[in-house]
């Protein structure tokens, strides 16, 4: 074989080689520049003297100080405890419950699924405008019920400072609790039916059957539907601002609205930018341990 047609070939699987990685350097570049770039401008932010505009006066834990002292943020992280909670719990527990109910063959499997799983292809401002407008005392569900002649019916949550909160908790779970079932019906589907089938003929109960075999099993489901979850409760925005705003006062005030609000509305750019640096690591000590588990047992 000539030199020329080796040094042919030789390109030829070169290029063959390195075409992946030309496709995929535009895509790499971006998201190196606008995600993790500007992960590091924030954190560099979180420890100057920004208000409105980025500045480089650097002021050290500062910001992180007057963080934890400003009142809004604790209630801001009372709620998110709140939220988080309450959100992940029902979320699970009514996502467990009707993948166990899809699991049993029934009729129409298909069409429920797919109305289970349809408010997740809603954006939040959606699901949040939705749901304002069915708690709203003047024309949702308590202006219905008493136009249907039950005058001294009343649902005023979204107005109650107190009970606020649940409103988000509603929303969230109402929007996500159907991708929790997908994610519970895939785990489900891979259990052994051998194994279920020997637990019966040994004489387990329904109750046993899932108490001792199922629900184990389905560990890696409730590790992956937590992970998501606690990541969506954490950056939780749009669906707060587009529900209750934020309000009444700050009974619905989040860490992500809290940030927003300290950056682009108070001019307080290092506090904004410190609180982001706070959710961040939050994420970071869930997405962590999860990653690191996983990748330790695939090896």
């Amino acid at each position: 074989m000539s030199q020329t047609m080796q040094s042919r070939i030789g390109g030829r699987e070169w290029l063959r080689n390195a075409l992946p990685r030309l496709v995929l350097s535009p895509s790499f570049a971006i998201v190196l520049i606008f995600v993790y770039g500007f992960i590091l401008f924030t954190l560099y932010l979180s420890f100057t003297d920004s208000r409105i505009l980025p500045s480089f006066g650097w002021v050290g834990m500062q910001n992180y100080e007057r963080l934890f002292s400003v009142r809004a943020w604790g209630i801001a992280v009372d709620n998110l405890l709140i939220f988080g909670s309450l959100y992940i719990v029902i979320s699970c527990a009514l996502g467990l419950a009707l993948a166990i109910l899809l699991d049993q063959k029934i009729r129409a499997e298909g069409f429920i699924r797919t109305v289970y799983l349809y408010p997740m292809a809603l954006s939040f401002i959606v699901t949040g405008t939705a749901w304002k407008w069915f708690l709203d005392p003047g024309i949702g569900l308590q202006a219905v019920v008493r136009s249907w002649g039950w005058e001294s019916f009343t649902f005023e949550w979204i107005k109650d400072s107190d009970m606020a909160i649940y409103t988000i908790v509603i929303a969230a779970v109402w929007q996500t609790s159907g991708f929790v079932m997908a994610m519970f019906l895939a785990g489900l589907r891979g259990i052994d039916n051998e194994v279920m089938k020997a637990a019966q003929i040994d004489g387990a109960s329904t109750f046993a059957l899932y108490r001792r075999i199922v629900i184990p099993q389905l560990r890696p489901a409730f590790m992956s539907a937590f992970v998501v979850l606690a990541h969506m409760a954490i950056k939780s925005y749009d669906l707060v601002i587009a529900l209750t705003g934020g309000g009444p006062g700050t009974a619905t005030e989040l860490p992500a609205t809290f940030m927003y609000s300290y950056t682009f509305t108070r001019n307080q750019m290092g506090i904004g930018a410190a609180s982001a640096v706070i959710m961040l690591m939050s994420i970071a000590a869930i997405m962590v341990p999860f990653i690191w588990s996983e990748l330790r047992e695939k090896k």
